[in-house]
């Protein structure tokens, strides 16, 4: 059934059996796990390996043989460069079903912990157009087809206004159309590399650092109003603001037109000055009866619909009666912390960027919410015995954490600060897992809920209740 190619097997007619975490397919050769991309279970597929391992095995497909019955066509011209929306062959309701089963898995493979109530995953009533914030790149060097390459003509139109290629920072791929976000989001893009190719504006060279136009990012609103920033690497003022008073002029929608100068030497502008061309410097998010300002540099869930229904579990499991004191840990622009807040007697955030807590205690005054306090710093020096002892022993802690979950010390800080009720929010069960078993000789599982922020992508986010064992 195998053919050695550079060393490596070459395995015909092997089915998919299951989707995987990271959004890997799943087939068994030989007795040995072998993990590849580009399939879905049912699939029957030739697979070169590229990577052998003593217990598994890595590989790309090579050819489908029989697509699964559940395999669709995709939807977007971009699908196959991309790599943003890799389960699009997928029909959403089976992409659900693998989210929830991947929680279940590591939940109970990784954590080893028993699920007494597992709620059904909460699913995405939007699955496209759902995002409000895109950033796109600018190239002077734009990917070039398999095809363009073979036929040896010389490729004139290298400039691009796109994504990064999967793994590669210098190559960006043109987008026409993304199913991401809502318009004016495709028109702004496309105006804006139609303009830039018209009026000879320099793109970015990625590898030498030199070019004016480095990045577009275009927010938007659940009104529909829009906020764009575009990033010059150099600072030509003519150029600039012909650029702007363009896009100003074409897009009545754009309320927040802004721009920033950065040449240094990578793309983050945190350290740089955002300057307003015309209009606001940010944009009113509403959820329920509470407004977020949303800066160029602020955080906010990219999907804001989902947001919602993910914090209305979280405060859901939190049990509040309006008498708790309750941390925030990873508060980020105090969503969750200003969300919860009129249900709680006061509300503790942390978090590391000290932006984000300006914009947390801005959030909480503009809703005239009284009784938050935040604080910006590492998690693992901030929340220790004595800054509990200072500010109140919390009867609930709600924990947020980037992917790579909770620093090991924030954990027994946890423990030792003894909370009645724990509700972990996480982007990834498997550092959750993690987390969770170094808590079960103190706490138990009550309730898991899974919440889709993110269709067409392996990404799942999972909201688990914890109860202190008495």
């Amino acid at each position: 059934m195998g053919r050695k190619n550079k060393n490596l097997p070459f395995f015909q007619d092997v089915e998919i059996l299951d989707a995987g975490a990271e959004g890997k397919a799943v087939a068994r050769v030989e007795g040995v796990v072998l993990f590849t991309t580009n399939a879905i279970p049912g699939d029957v597929v030739d697979i070169q390996v590229t990577r052998k391992r003593e217990k598994y095995m890595e590989g790309r497909v090579v050819a489908l043989k029989r697509p699964s019955a559940d395999r669709i066509p995709a939807f977007c011209e971009h699908f196959d460069l991309c790599g943003g929306c890799k389960w699009q062959y997928l029909p959403y309701e089976k992409q659900l079903f693998y989210k929830q089963k991947q929680v279940v898995d590591q939940l109970t493979r990784i954590g080893r912990l028993q699920i007494p109530l597992l709620h059904p995953i909460k699913g995405s009533d939007q699955s496209t157009y759902y995002r409000n914030k895109l950033e796109f790149t600018f190239s002077n060097r734009r990917w070039l087809t398999e095809e363009e390459i073979r036929s040896q003509h010389e490729i004139t139109d290298q400039n691009v206004l796109g994504f990064h290629i999967p793994g590669m920072f210098d190559k960006v791929m043109d987008i026409r159309h993304c199913w991401l976000q809502p318009e004016p989001s495709n028109a702004i893009r496309n105006a804006v590399k139609a303009y830039a190719l018209e009026n000879r504006l320099s793109f970015f060279d990625l590898r030498n650092k030199t070019g004016l136009l480095r990045t577009l990012t275009i927010r938007n609103n659940s009104k529909g109003e829009t906020m764009v920033i575009v990033v010059f690497h150099d600072d030509d003022k003519p150029a600039r603001e012909g650029l702007l008073n363009h896009l100003a002029a074409q897009f009545p929608q754009i309320v927040s037109l802004l721009y920033v100068i950065n040449d240094k030497g990578n793309d983050t502008i945190t350290d740089r000055v955002v300057h307003v061309f015309k209009g606001e410097d940010h944009l009113i998010e509403e959820m329920e009866d509470l407004r977020f300002k949303i800066g160029a540099k602020s955080f906010y869930q990219t999907n804001s619909r989902q947001a919602l229904e993910l914090y209305r579990i979280a405060r859901q499991m939190a049990g509040l009666t309006g008498n708790e004191v309750v941390y925030d840990l990873y508060t980020g622009t105090g969503t969750i912390a200003n969300f919860v807040a009129r249900s709680a007697a006061q509300v503790i955030g942390i978090e590391y960027v000290p932006e984000a807590i300006e914009d947390a205690q801005i959030n909480s005054a503009h809703n005239g919410i009284e009784n938050t306090r935040f604080f910006a710093g590492d998690m693992k020096d901030i929340l220790t015995p004595a800054f509990i002892a200072e500010h109140g022993q919390p009867d609930v802690i709600i924990t947020d954490p980037p992917r790579a979950g909770m620093d090991e010390r924030v954990v027994q800080t946890i423990l030792t600060a003894q909370p009645d009720r724990v509700v972990y929010v996480s982007c990834n069960p498997a550092t959750q897992a993690r987390d969770l078993l170094l808590m079960q000789e103190s706490y138990e599982v009550m309730e898991v809920h899974p919440v889709d922020m993110f269709p067409h992508t392996h990404h799942v986010e999972n909201v688990v209740l914890l109860k202190r064992k008495r």
